[in-house]
């Protein structure tokens, strides 16, 4: 299912209403052997992250190669599946993707071609939000939420 952007600007305000928003703090350590790079594949770099309160970390990652970001959101401690996602968006193409499910480890990849565009980007893990917009496209300064539903 692609999201676009009044999707997501609605689920996020909608998410924002119910939960409580809280500061960023520095990304966790990612699941033991599980990288972006792994998630992603090896010519992916990370270019950005978001922590996911003390549960893991969504990563964004660029392979200059192709000219395609990917998300991949990482558990800190894998163990027992949880609601998790990792999703992308490009406003300007209005190109995303995005994964939902129940995981134990990571969600994702998620792909789109970013190269000279803004793109948002974000994932849970449980009931734990982040999105990320205006990201990693010089003078525009980004927007960062964590929020709990």
């Amino acid at each position: 299912m692609m999201l676009n952007r009044s999707v997501l600007v609605a689920s996020a305000l909608a998410a924002l209403s119910l939960g409580t928003v809280t500061a960023m703090v520095a990304p966790a350590s990612a699941a033991p052997n599980t990288t972006p790079q792994k998630v992603c594949g090896s010519g992916y770099k990370t270019v950005n992250s978001a922590a996911v309160g003390s549960r893991g970390t969504v990563y964004l990652t660029y392979n200059a190669s192709n000219g395609k970001n990917c998300v991949a959101t990482i558990r800190s401690n894998p163990g027992t599946v949880l609601d998790m996602s990792a999703w992308i968006y490009v406003p300007d193409t209005e190109q995303g993707d995005d994964d939902f499910g129940q995981y134990a480890s990571y969600a994702g990849p998620t792909y789109v071609y970013g190269k000279g565009h803004c793109v948002s980007w974000g994932g849970n893990i449980d009931n734990v939000y982040v999105q990320v917009n205006n990201s990693n496209c010089g003078t525009l300064k980004e927007q960062r939420v964590t929020f709990t539903r």
